[in-house]
């Protein structure tokens, strides 16, 4: 009994806890193509014998792990290797990479047994993905006082990671579970995974008090349930759903991504058993089966197709400037800035805007700030330029940014209230100007405190989530943050004046959620992107698809903006948008 229990616990939790942006889609794949162009000749009668070997990093570690290596081509100083890498591609991590050139002059796999050493260089996945075309040209280096020529890098998405599969099921007679009625019946999906454990995928919605449930279809990527791999185990197990969360179970049954393609047939006709049951009850044959209705497959866009495509995204940030932060010369202020660490307002931007910059071609970002009062008069405003520029807010990459925050504290004075709604109307006015799906705009809010004009900012949101927009809420500090998970769409879309936001666009979180026991400040920021990040590429993708606009198939070629240029570089410089 007690194990029965235990069982029934497990499963449940599984059930409950089931996060669909954590846990339905494993990464999408990516294939590196390197070439190298003019490298160094080491050789005196024939020329070169290079290979490259590509390193990615660890992101608690920080040790560099090789990862794989290219073919060696003969006597050439420009090789096209023919050899991929593929790689996992996540958006909201930032993926360190390194490439090493050798020229090889013995068949011995270790690499300190060859003496010629071409260079190196160091990039992101994301800067790779987020240049034009997502092809990376850079200079290698590692050899000090010589040129050693130039690394190619293109990156092109797996083909099989980008179909959706909908499927429709209904069961018939279900076990009964409910002592007053029938069940409450739902359906839920696990991949396996390659050591046999098995990850939860989709979870479809409880129908009402039948054995004989017809659920809604279900729009499902096909790498989230087998990841590629067609003949890999999938697991299904139906439940009646409880209201205080114990669901029980009522059966399972295993099939393949390669059995369900078949559509509609007897091969897709699915006894459902509970193995307990089996063993205590000699005469047991079922607890019902479940019948596929429909099954289509379709290819979808991806985000990768769109930043291919030239889509750019801009990154706004805007910092709480507010008195609750505490007085910035204190160090009990979320504003101190302690010489030998950053604070957490700091370590929230890095964290977020290193990964971002990537998708941005020129690396200037606005940085606003609201609740203070500003020199000479002291007026308080709710969507001022750190960098005191109101003409051109922009900052020079996250340096800048910092910087800009630096010198703000000591130049305007903490005051209040804590009013979201002036910078999100503020970026939505210029999301507003450019809805061709050219730009995308994601707004970094970083606050303390409780929000003093909610309603002002559900209205905002709600017309902003028609826009290319994007809004991260990170909460620093020990205050309640209600409110901002009220924001977050997640559990309840936002609403404001009886309309509902067209989509979630908001994500928050809690910065003391993430600080690492151990103080290690990359492992924290790491997890905080990863999970404010997450969602950004299925939010860009929705707004692409409720718009109806695919990805250009190419960007036009790069033309270097001259001086006749300057008014469209940034759409903050560009004429006045029309109000939203």
């Amino acid at each position: 009994m007690e194990g029965d229990v235990m069982d029934k616990l497990d499963s449940m939790a599984a059930v409950s806890d089931f996060d669909p942006i954590a846990g339905s889609v494993p990464a999408t794949k990516v294939e590196i193509t390197v070439s190298c162009r003019n490298l160094l000749d080491k050789h005196t009668f024939s020329k070169s014998d290079p290979l490259v070997v590509l390193y990615t990093q660890g992101v608690e570690t920080k040790q560099w792990r090789e990862f794989g290596r290219t073919e060696v081509i003969d006597n050439t100083l420009n090789p096209d290797f023919v050899r991929k890498y593929i790689l996992d591609y996540f958006f909201e991590e930032k993926q360190n990479l390194r490439f090493d050139v050798y020229d090889i002059d013995s068949k011995s796999p270790d690499l300190a047994k060859h003496q010629d050493f071409l260079g190196q260089v160091f990039c992101t996945l994301g800067e790779i993905v987020g240049s034009p075309a997502s092809r990376l040209e850079k200079p290698l280096g590692g050899i000090p006082g010589k040129k050693c020529g130039t690394i190619i890098l293109s990156v092109e998405e797996l083909g099989n990671c980008r179909e959706v599969a909908t499927m429709q099921f209904c069961a018939h007679k279900l076990d009964r579970k409910d002592f007053f009625g029938k069940s409450d019946p739902f359906l839920v999906f696990y991949r396996s995974n390659e050591d046999g454990t098995f990850t939860i995928c989709h979870k479809t919605e409880v129908v009402k008090n039948t054995l004989n449930p017809v659920w809604q279809a279900i729009a499902i990527p096909v790498r989230a349930l087998c990841n590629g791999d067609f003949n890999r185990a999938i697991k299904a197990e139906v439940y009646d759903w409880d209201r205080d969360g114990s669901h029980d179970f009522i059966g399972e049954f295993t099939t393949s991504y390669r059995d369900l393609s078949r559509g509609q047939s007897q091969f897709n006709v699915y006894e459902v058993v509970n193995a307990k049951k089996k063993i205590k009850k000699k005469r047991y044959i079922n607890s019902g089966t479940v019948t596929m209705l429909s099954f289509a497959v379709e290819s979808e866009h991806t985000f990768l197709d769109y930043i291919k495509g030239g889509t750019q995204i801009h990154f706004t940030v805007a910092i709480d400037f507010t008195a609750s932060n505490g007085n910035p010369s204190q160090s009990t202020s979320l504003h101190y800035m302690n010489p030998y660490q950053m604070n957490a307002y700091a370590m929230a931007l890095k964290a977020v805007g290193e990964i971002i910059q990537d998708y941005d071609s020129d690396k200037m970002f606005p940085a606003l700030g609201f609740g203070a009062k500003l020199p000479p008069d002291g007026h308080v405003s709710h969507e001022f330029p750190l960098n005191g520029n109101i003409e051109n807010p922009y900052c020079n990459g996250m340096e800048g940014i910092l910087e800009a925050y630096h010198q703000s504290l000591k130049t305007v004075q903490l005051y209040g209230p804590t009013n979201f709604s002036p910078v999100v109307n503020h970026v939505a006015k210029y999301a507003a100007a450019v809805q061709d799906g050219s730009q995308y705009f994601v707004l970094l809010i970083i606050t303390d405190g409780v929000i003093s004009d909610m309603a002002q900012t559900k209205e905002a949101i709600v017309n902003a989530a028609k826009l290319p927009m994007s809004i991260i809420i990170v909460g620093v500090g020990h205050a309640e943050f209600d409110a901002m998970v009220e924001l977050d769409g997640d559990d309840i879309r936002i609403s404001s004046r009886g309309k509902l936001a067209e989509r979630d666009i908001v994500q928050f979180v809690p910065f003391r959620d993430y600080m690492d026991r151990t103080g290690n400040h990359v492992l924290s920021m790491a997890r905080l992107a990863k999970d404010v990040l997450a969602e950004i590429p299925e939010q860009l993708i929705l707004y692409m698809k409720n718009r109806g606009i695919k990805p250009c198939p190419l960007p036009p070629p790069k033309k270097e903006p001259g001086p006749e240029d300057q008014d469209h570089t940034h759409p903050y410089l560009s004429p006045t948008p029309t109000p939203i």
